[in-house]
Parts: C-alpha cells; sequence; structure tokens
C-alpha cells in the first residue's frame, strides 16, 4: 500500500433490460508507473512492501502493528496499481493508488505540509481544494459515517471544530493526517457497448494536510490512496449503501511486460471460478489456507501455521508485490521445489535467494503447486506464478523463487506475482473470494444482482483512450457495475548488482 496493500477490463454476453436502479458502470484509466526498460534493486521491492504491509497492520483492528519484513532480497517485479479519478465541481483528476489494504479515499490538499509537489512517475500531481469545488462540504461530527468510521478507526472527532478527521500512522514510520469532505466522485459509464459519460455520485472522502516519511518522496509519489477495503468508510461500501454499485469488486492482472488488466466494482462471471469464503471479523481480506501442495504432494505443514489470530493468517494483496510465506512453511515449500527439479536445473544462490540455471523453459521442469483453502478451492500456481526471471548466463537463464520468508512471523501474504493473470473476485455480500487462471489481455463478463433477485450481465470490452464505444445519455440506466479500466504499472525486468 504505500502504497500498501496497492490493478483492472471486460465481451459477448446478454442483457437482461431490467431497470431496477442506477447503478453506473464506470471507466477510470490506469496509467503505467515504470517503462518496461526500468530496473530496480530488489532491496528497494521488499522496502516498498514493507510500506505496504506496515500499513496493513497499522490500521487493523485485531492489533497487529509491528509486521516489519526485513532482510529480506529476493527480487521480483514492481508493481504499482493507481487509477485517475475526478472530484469536485468542476471535476479535477487525481491519481490514486488502488489499496486492498485500506478502506479509505484520500488526496492531497491545498496548504499540504510534507506532500509531494511532482511525481517519478510522470504525472501532474494536483491538491483538491474544497472551497473551489462548488458541491463540497466538510463533514461534522455528528455525521453517521464518521461514527461508524470511529469504530473502525478510519476517523475521529475533535470536539473544539466538530469536525470528521483522520491519522494514519503506519508500519515504516510514514504517516498522513487530514480531515474529510463530501463531494462528487464522477466517472464514465459502461451500458452494453456504450461509454456513457459524466455519472457521479456524492462521496466521503480524506482531504490531506500532513504527509510524512516515504509519502513525503517523489520517486513513486501520486495524489493520494484509493482504499477498497471492507469498512464503511471505503469507496465500494459508500456506493453500495447508495444502491449506485453492488458491494464486489474484481480483477484481472495482467502479468506479461505490456500490463494493463481490469478493476471492476461488480462480478466477473467466468464459468470455472471457485470461491472460499472470507475469515470473518478481519479487517482485511483473509482467508483460510489449509495446505499446500507440490506435484500433488501435500507438505508436511501443521495447519495451525496457517490459522487466522491476531498474529497469523493468510491475507490476500493486491498491493503487495512479492508473496510472502509464514516461517514454519517457508522452508517445507523451498525443499519440496528444490527435490522437484534437482534433476534438471542447478540451484545457486545470490543474495540469499534460492535461484535455479536451466537452459530450458521453467514450465518444463518445475512442478505446479496448489494452495489449498477452505471450502475445497485449489488455487493453481503455474511456475511463473512462483518463479521470477532474474538474468541470463550464457545460453542460460536465472530464475527464482519469488516467495519470500517473514522471519518470526505467521502471515502469509498472497501479492501480484500470485494474483496475476487470474480473475479475482471479492463478494463482499455473500462474503467469499474467488478466482480462476485467465488471460487477462481477454475481454470479460461481468453481473451484478438487484435487492429484487434480478441478475444482469454487462458485456464490455477492453475500453481504452482510444476506443471507440458510442457515448449516450440515458434517462434510466439499468443495474451494472463500476468499472475501473487501467494500464497496471508492471516491470518485468529486473537484476541484481
Amino acid at each position: 500500500m504505500m502504497f500498501s496493500l496497492s490493478a483492472i477490463l471486460i465481451a459477448g454476453a446478454v442483457i437482461f433490460p431490467v431497470v431496477v436502479g442506477e447503478y453506473f458502470p464506470a471507466t477510470l484509466t490506469l496509467e503505467r508507473a515504470f517503462p518496461a526498460s526500468h530496473r530496480v534493486e530488489v532491496s528497494e521491492l521488499v522496502r516498498r512492501d514493507r510500506v505496504r504491509h506496515g500499513r496493513i497492520l497499522q490500521t487493523s483492528s485485531n492489533g497487529v502493528v509491528d509486521f516489519l519484513v526485513e532482510g529480506i532480497f529476493d527480487p521480483f517485479v514492481v508493481g504499482l496499481y493507481y487509477t485517475k479519478v475526478q472530484l469536485g465541481s468542476p471535476p479535477r483528476d487525481f491519481y490514486v493508488q488502488i489499496d486492498t489494504g485500506s478502506d479509505v479515499l484520500w488526496v492531497s490538499c491545498g496548504s499540504c505540509n510534507g506532500c509531494p509537489q511532482t511525481s517519478g512517475l510522470q504525472i501532474p500531481l494536483n491538491f483538491f481544494d474544497p472551497g473551489s469545488s462548488l458541491t463540497s462540504s466538510l463533514v461534522s461530527c455528528s455525521d453517521k459515517r464518521c461514527s461508524l468510521g470511529i469504530q473502525s478507526s478510519d476517523s475521529a472527532c475533535s470536539a473544539e471544530s466538530n469536525q470528521c478527521s483522520y491519522t494514519f500512522q503506519y508500519g515504516d514510520g510514514s504517516g498522513t493526517s487530514g480531515y474529510y469532505v463530501s463531494d462528487f466522485l464522477h466517472f464514465d459509464s459502461v451500458l452494453g457497448n456504450s461509454l456513457i459519460q459524466n455519472s457521479s455520485a456524492r462521496i466521503l472522502f480524506g482531504c490531506s494536510t500532513l504527509q510524512t516519511g516515504d509519502l513525503t518522496k517523489t520517486e513513486r509519489a501520486v495524489d493520494g490512496i484509493f482504499g477498497f477495503g471492507q469498512q464503511a468508510m471505503s469507496v465500494i461500501s459508500q456506493l453500495a449503501s447508495q444502491g449506485v454499485a453492488p458491494k464486489a469488486f474484481s480483477h484481472c492482472l495482467r502479468g506479461d511486460n505490456g500490463g494493463g488488466g481490469i478493476l471492476v466494482l461488480g462480478e466477473i462471471v467466468e464459468p470455472n471460478i471457485i470461491y472460499s469464503p472470507l475469515v470473518p471479523q478481519q479487517p482485511h481480506y483473509n482467508l483460510n489456507l489449509q495446505s499446500i501442495s507440490v506435484n500433488g504432494q501435500t507438505l508436511s505443514i501443521d495447519p495451525a501455521v496457517f490459522a487466522t489470530s491476531s498474529n497469523r493468517g493468510t491475507i490476500i494483496d493486491s498491493g503487495t508485490t512479492l508473496a510472502y510465506l509464514a516461517e514454519e512453511a517457508y522452508e517445507p515449500f523451498i525443499n519440496a521445489i528444490n527435490s522437484a527439479v534437482s534433476q534438471s536445473a542447478r540451484p545457486v544462490l545470490s543474495k540469499g535467494n534460492h535461484c535455479y540455471l536451466i537452459t530450458v523453459s521453467p514450465t518444463d521442469i518445475f512442478p505446479q503447486v496448489n494452495l489449498n483453502f477452505a471450502g475445497g478451492a485449489s488455487m493453481v500456481l503455474r511456475p511463473q506464478d512462483y518463479l521470477i526471471q532474474q538474468n541470463s548466463i550464457g545460453s542460460a537463464a536465472v530464475w527464482c523463487i519469488g516467495f519470500q520468508k517473514i522471519s518470526g512471523q505467521g502471515i502469509t501474504i498472497l501479492g501480484d506475482l500470485v494474483l496475476k493473470d487470474k480473475i479475482v473476485v471479492y463478494d463482499l455480500s455473500g462474503d467469499r473470494i474467488g478466482w480462476v487462471n485467465y488471460d487477462c489481455s481477454m475481454p470479460v463478463n461481468v453481473s451484478t444482482t438487484s435487492s429484487m433477485g434480478k441478475t444482469e450481465f454487462v458485456n464490455a470490452g477492453q475500453l481504452s483512450d482510444s476506443s471507440s464505444f458510442r457515448s449516450e445519455a440515458y434517462d434510466s440506466l439499468p443495474f451494472c457495475i463500476l468499472a475501473f479500466f487501467v494500464r497496471i504499472a508492471i516491470l518485468r525486468t529486473f537484476q541484481f548488482l
């Protein structure tokens, strides 16, 4: 998530013409953060994940506040996921990090202390000014949304000013504080094969007046954070409570060099999606991981290693770049991989990373890995879902294990290494998460279900700035989805120095 827990597209379905409410499918364009030729130090990748994990733990209601990953130098793809949102009247553009590990949408505001002025991502940074928006209003302590935010530690109240505010402190020492405003979120809508512009909904979001630590740095600076969490202050919860969007979202992250992908508020429909129930009463997206299998053989790991508690559990986090295993599970996993390729790959170590020198495709010699979850749901990992190519030596390639060990911790975090090239559905109304391997460059179908029990399918293709979709106005829109179409920042090349 820096930020932290830090992305998302859609062709050929039937639309049932049932008008049940103003559900707007909306499009947001994400940008590539790094050119494909850009290379980043491994230590920097891990440091960025540490920032994200610090955010996870500092905002948790279960008291896990010291989750710091130290001494890990394994390489991995650099992924920064952000989208452009429009806020206020007249609308202004803000680039915000997509973060499934926090709840609040916040952006930098005028007279902010420590907020970056420029960004190494080559995007313009803006500052929201409530006084310049014709529709902006402050949020008082008596607002029921502020009261709900206090329960989830997403807001606070000042008796002197009667103003709803927030302060977030992150595990890496960075932080932000500010106050909440109410204003319009503007977005484009997708209806069938048409792009409907100028949809909007009033939401509550944060106005940052102070940033500290890594949030002040310009290298990866954005205008703010877009929290996709479950709590009442999240945009998902707010739009669902207004009847503007379903309480569900989905993403499909492309794992190739071109990046890009799909993020929709709604459920992607694919016949082979399998689901596992969310662990109840958790502030993040926790699942019950029960076992790990390599080449069909279940590893000898005590199931209690994966049990959810105040300092254990498995978190699905699209904002974490690397994947992390609980300490007790790491060595059995590495040993199983080593055993499977002992006759075909030459093991090498690079700065403590478990790597292999091979002359053929990794899919020819490395085994399939299965992460087995509650409800009989198994997540199938191909070699490229747990390996990453470091470099080449002559005619041979060096591939390294992308899973890292969290020393002294029982947390397992499944980040982009695992989640890429999969449809992942967060069905918050059904308290479950589903997934299936998928080519995320292909179209998808999205459905929503109304309170009347009727289901609508939205047929959408891969929208982009060059889309030829027709723009129309509708007096009433059918029950649809909010869709955030993104170009995701993914770097598939890296090196050890």
